[in-house]
Order: C-alpha cells, then structure tokens, then sequence
C-alpha cells in the first residue's frame, strides 16, 4: 500500500508522515501494525468530536439507509440540510440567519467572496499579512504569504493586504472595498489572536465605509475556543461568517451564513449565482447536524477551557517559549524550526501526532478533539516533554 501511495495518489509534500491507517477511534488512530497514536491534530481541527464518534456514525448510517445525493444544491427539500441550517441559525446572532452549505471550507471562501462583491458592487477586497483561507484561486488570491502563491499567478485582481491587529492600517478600509476578510484568529500564521478590540476597530470602519466584514471561522469555530463560534470573544459580529472543518465532524464541509437580504442576491440578476452540486450533501449534513447538537447540548465547550489551561500547566518547559491561541487551538512555540520538527516527528515515533502551522516553523500545532480526556491530554504532554528533554541533554552534550 505504502508504495502505491506514492505511485498513483498525488502528493503535497516532499515528505508526507506517511502512516498506514487501519482505524480510529476516540482520541487514537491505529495503524496497520496495531501501534495507537494519541490525536493531538484532529484532522487538522477538522475531528471535534473524535474518531467515529456514536452519535455521528449513528446519523450517517441512518441518512445512508433513506438516500444519498438526488439533486444539485438548493433545489430539492431535504430534512438533514434544512436542520442543520435552522440550527446554525438559531445559535447565531442577527443578521446571521441563512446558510449556504458547501464541499469545504475553502469553496465557502469563495462564495462569500462572490456575495461581498454582489452585495456593495465594489470589487477591492482587503486581507491581512499571513492570512490562510485555503487553496483555490479566489482564497490564494487573499492568502498573505506571496512565497505560496507566487507561482500560481495571476490571480483575481483588486486585493490589498494590511497587517493584522494593526490599528492604523484599518484607514486602508475605503469606500471602494468591498469586503474585509480576516481570520478571527489567524491560523496559519501562529494561531495570533486579535488583541486591543482590533475585530471591533475594524467592524467599525466597515460599518463607516459601507464595506462588510467577512470572518473565517473554519478553524476556530464550533467549540474549539470555548464558544461556539470564536467572534463571540472579542465583540465583533461579521457580515458573512466562513466555517467548516469542525462542522462536519470528520466529514468534508463548508458554509457561509449572513442576512436573508444578501443572500438571496445570489438567487438570480444572474440566477444561480452561486451554484454547486454536492453542497448540502444528506449524509453530510446528518454528520454535521449530530456534531453541532452535540457540542451545543453538551459541556464540551466549558471544558475546553479546562482543558486549555491543563495543557498550559503541563506543557512548561524551557525549550517551549510560549503558548499562542485559546482553547483548544494552541501553538507551543520553540526557538526554532529544528527543534520543531524534531518534536514533531520524535513524538510521532513514541505514539503521539502532533503537526506543523503553515507560515510559522516554530510552532507545534496542538488542536485535539475536544473530546479529549483530561488523562489523555497529560500523557500526551508528557511524551512531548520527554522528547525535549532529549534535545536538551543532546545540545548539553
């Protein structure tokens, strides 16, 4: 199988971690030797209730005994994508009402990029340095990193960066922009949260510009910060809200929510302005309604805090010079991108996943599913620090 991989699939790395996955289940993944690995990734926060939760499977197996895809998005009535769409709405704040359900997070980047320039007739769209909001053409073209998406250009025209939690670049929000896009926590850069009521700042100047505020939640939303939906942090409402990963519960998703008003101008003028065949998928939708019931009907999110300030207390160690983001979406940053991935890889060999962040080498990626048990997270802890405390005494030597 291994060589098969390499021969016929397509690649993203150079050096992909490379595991033969037999199965998964809660906190572990196993591989085909049977070797348990403690999830300290989740799917790249994708796995917000672990592997094969119960109460996910239970509502894929039911939704696959009723019927599978019938028709292209929007047209049909079907009980699992008007649920889920009626949930989202009801745990989030006005003007946030309808959902547009897609494939993934970053085909939602898209559409609410589409909505912003159909909703004001502006074309500017404003980013920030260091942004991630995914890979195809509309997304690259707002991600902060030219080293990544040199190669692919041109790209859509009419995009300027600022610099994130930088106040004085807000100005650059005009009467020509369109659209504000910004991570509520910027995820590929080092999991940087807002700081000094910078969401608010610029929730304000769009709302003097006529510009709306799009955010990407595909990261941070659905418990992994402690509520629901990370912008309930920093009192900061957007105009368009961007989530995925953690919805689906494992399973591929994305949605863009804002006004009735809005969206309903990707119904016609032209019609389908927006338009995608799997979106919405029934099974799909089930796994992802069973997800956000069960983290908003649970004490998931409270423990999330809790669970935070555990892999705080356990993770000191002078080789760790600071733990960036909230929740459950930390960063442990070393002092260099050797140590890094030493601790990276080594941890792998002792059974424990841990990941990189896209634009910033010194972080270690922690995003465990928020199931995670208290125990589970003090051993995994504890592997971590063993395995610095190795490189320690390898650079005393």
């Amino acid at each position: 199988m291994r060589d098969d991989f390499f021969k016929y699939q397509a690649q993203t790395s150079p050096h992909p971690l490379a595991m033969e996955v037999s199965h998964a289940e809660g906190s572990y993944i196993y591989d085909t030797k049977n070797k348990a690995y403690l999830d300290f990734v989740a799917g790249v926060s994708a796995c917000s209730l672990g592997h094969k939760h119960p109460k996910v499977v239970n509502s894929i197996k039911e939704q696959i005994d009723k019927y599978l895809h019938v028709m292209v998005y929007g047209e049909y009535i079907q009980k699992t994508a008007v649920g889920l769409s009626k949930l989202l709405s009801q745990h989030l704040p006005k003007p946030l009402e309808t959902t547009y359900l897609t494939n993934s997070g970053t085909e939602a980047i898209e559409g609410a990029l589409k909505l912003a320039r159909r909703v004001t007739g502006r074309s500017e769209i404003v980013a920030a340095h260091h942004a991630y909001h995914g890979n195809t053409m509309g997304s690259l073209s707002v991600m902060g990193y030219e080293a990544r998406k040199s190669v692919f250009r041109p790209l859509i025209p009419d995009v300027r960066f600022i610099d994130f939690n930088n106040i004085e670049d807000i100005s650059q929000i005009t009467e020509n922009t369109a659209a504000v896009i910004l991570e509520t926590i910027q995820g590929g850069a080092g999991f940087i949260e807002p700081k000094n009521g910078y969401l608010s700042s610029v929730r304000k100047r769009c709302n003097e510009v006529g510009a709306l505020l799009i955010l990407d939640e595909i990261q941070p939303g659905f418990g992994r910060t402690g509520k629901l939906f990370g912008f309930e942090h920093y009192d900061c409402v957007p105009d368009i809200l961007v989530t995925g990963k953690g919805l689906g519960g494992g399973m591929p998703i994305g949605a863009f929510t804002a006004s009735k008003a809005h969206m309903d101008l990707l119904q016609d003028n032209p019609k389908l302005g927006h338009i995608t065949t799997f979106g919405g998928h029934p099974v799909i939708a089930a796994a992802a309604l069973a997800t956000v019931k069960e983290i908003t009907e649970s004490d998931l999110m409270p423990k999330t805090i809790e669970k935070e300030q555990l892999f705080r207390k356990h993770l000191k160690h002078p080789l760790i010079k600071d733990i960036r983001g909230r929740g459950l979406m930390l960063a442990a940053i070393t002092d260099s991108a050797d140590i890094t991935n030493e601790v990276i890889l080594k941890c792998k060999d002792k059974g424990l996943i841990l990941f990189w962040l896209l634009f910033e080498p010194k972080a270690i990626r922690i995003t465990p599913p928020l199931t995670i048990s208290n125990e589970e997270i003090i051993k995994g802890c504890a592997i971590i620090k063993e395995v610095l405390d190795s490189i320690s005494n390898s650079k005393a030597l």
